[in-house]
């Protein structure tokens, strides 16, 4: 009998470690492909030992205009190691478009240059494995489009803010700053 616990533990615990033994924090172990491209990439290989925000995005939505301020923030810290990652997602219903429309919409109207990924589902059952992986860490699923993740270095999610945060918000950029 306690031989079996100590298994069934061992395997409810493992998947969970922050941290895998390749050195791969275990938010990041997913293979995504990037908006732009044909083939999946390694968030881990890319992006371990960042401070990584995680962002579901959507073309439609009232707080669409945030990209330009994504994009300002991403281009104000990324030479200290932050990095901003979309997630375009329909979850919402405001990003109908294919994955080529948004990109071009995002470059087009905003300017976005930071990582955009494909188009995925943020929330609930059907929500990708780093989003369930997200949720597991950071207190829940995104409830709108532009729900933020604030990741550490280590790939701990360290705080979360409401679409309503917008890039420019000073609680935002004190957390930022502060794991920088």
């Amino acid at each position: 009998m306690f031989f079996r616990t100590a298994l069934l533990l061992i395997l409810v615990v493992m998947p969970f470690r922050a941290v895998l033994a390749d050195g791969c924090p275990a938010s990041l172990d997913f293979q995504l492909r990037p908006l732009s491209g044909d083939r999946a990439e390694s968030l881990c290989a890319r992006y371990a030992g960042q401070v990584v925000l995680v962002v579901n995005t959507a073309s439609q939505c009232g707080f669409t205009p945030q990209y330009e301020g994504l994009e300002a923030l991403y281009q104000r810290y990324q030479k200290r190691g932050l990095v901003v990652l979309g997630f375009p997602s329909n979850d919402f219903a405001q990003e109908s478009g294919t994955e080529q429309d948004i990109q071009d919409f995002c470059r087009l109207n905003y300017g976005v240059r930071f990582p955009m990924y494909e188009k995925i589902q943020v929330s609930g059952p059907d929500a990708h494995p780093f989003y369930h992986r997200l949720a597991a860490g950071g207190g829940g699923y995104p409830e709108w489009n532009f729900y933020k993740y604030l990741l550490d270095r280590q790939g701990t999610v360290v705080a979360r803010f409401p679409s309503r945060t917008r890039p420019d918000d000073p609680r935002l950029i004190a957390v930022i700053e502060k794991l920088l």
